[in-house]
């Protein structure tokens, strides 16, 4: 259940929401167009990491957005990037040299980092989406 109204600000539940605070809501709109238009891991990759993550933190409006990430995945690159996001969401701070190791396998470092502060936003906006209870846009359209 929403715990705060939508304000008039922004374009989706997330945004509105956030559009509280706009002077928060631009630079969070640029770090996330940066990630998914500048970024140098394909958007399909981080989607997939995105969907991973909102399995776990508890947002709704995440959780619905794109839906569950897929079960399996022809590239590597994308397995590895889940499997890390997986072990991320349990528990970021068990994460040990080994397997940033093994990222760096698969990644360069520039994606390696860029892969762990998407990782981070995304985590960010989930708890701050499951903190105030966003809702899928279906159930705010319900309430009308």
């Amino acid at each position: 259940m929403p715990r705060i109204p939508l304000s008039s600000v922004g374009a989706s539940p997330m945004e509105r929401v956030m559009g509280h605070a706009p002077h928060v809501l631009e630079p969070w709109l640029q770090l996330e167009k940066t990630f998914f238009r500048r970024a140098l891991l394909p958007a399909d990759l981080l989607e997939q990491v995105r969907r991973t993550l909102a399995q776990q933190h508890g947002c709704q409006y995440c959780q619905a957005k794109g839906g569950p990430p897929e079960r399996s995945h022809e590239a590597v690159r994308t397995s590895v990037a889940v499997g890390f996001a997986q072990l991320f969401a349990l528990d970021h701070r068990s994460i040990e040299q080994a397997q940033i190791d093994a990222l760096r396998r698969h990644f360069s470092d520039a994606e390696v980092v860029e892969l762990i502060a998407f990782m981070g936003f995304m985590w960010a906006g989930g708890v701050f989406g499951a903190m105030l209870g966003v809702q899928p846009r279906e159930a705010y359209e319900a309430q009308v």
